[in-house]
Formats: structure tokens, sequence, C-alpha cells
């Protein structure tokens, strides 16, 4: 190879990397099941499912506490969104009432916490 070594194993480990990312579309988003008649339709849904890869990657990277960071796109499905929950709505407010064994409190309320900060900031009030 004309390569020096050093860059011959960064690309192979981008390569493994890359290779992971697609391991996890196809269990955490399901993205290989296009069983729609046409291509059109399967192409859709192709890019939908690209989509939410994209979404979950964004929001992982962006808006978990340090002790999820490394969770899988299988694991944050499985106890962030898959999860049952009952909404109540009472005179003055609406609670959202899930089990705390998926994920504890504070932790759910960081995630809250890091997705508002998302959010850009409303311009100043004028004086």
């Amino acid at each position: 190879m004309s390569r020096p070594p050093e860059r011959v194993v960064a690309f192979y480990n981008k390569r493994g990397t890359c290779e992971q990312w697609i391991k996890e579309g196809k269990g955490a988003i399901k993205w290989m099941r296009l069983s729609c008649r046409t291509f059109a339709a399967n192409a859709a849904r192709l890019q939908l499912h690209a989509l939410a890869y994209n979404l979950g990657n964004f929001l992982r990277t962006l808006a978990t506490p340090e002790p999820i960071k490394d969770w899988s796109l299988t694991s944050l499905k499985g106890k962030l969104i898959k999860i049952g929950a009952k909404v109540v709505s009472h005179g003055r407010y609406i609670a959202f009432q899930m089990a705390e064994v998926a994920i504890p409190r504070q932790m759910f309320q960081e995630i809250l916490r890091l997705i508002a900060e998302l959010r850009p900031q409303p311009p100043p009030t004028p004086a």
C-alpha cells in the first residue's frame, strides 16, 4: 500500500464505526423493513427511517446526561420512548406519570432541561 500505516489504521477504524452505525440503524430503527409495493413508497419509508435515526443521534448527542451518553439507540428507544405513561389532566396542570423503573426522575428532568436549552432564547423586549 502506498499510504502510511497510521492512515490505513485510521481509515479501517472509521469503516468499522460506520458499520456499527449501520447495524444500529438496522436494529433500533428497523430501516431494512421496506415492505411497500412500490419503489417510491419504499424510498419515502427509507428516508423517514434515516430522519428518525438522525433525530435520535441528534438528541443522543445534545440532550442526554453524562450517565447515559453511551447508550445505544436501542436502549434509548426502550427506556425513554417505548415506555408506558399516563397523562393526568387537572384544572390547572397536566401531569405526565411514568414508572421510575425505566429511568429515574432526576435523569428525566435533566433530559427535559437539556432539550429546553436547545431552544433559541426569545429576543429581549424593547424597554
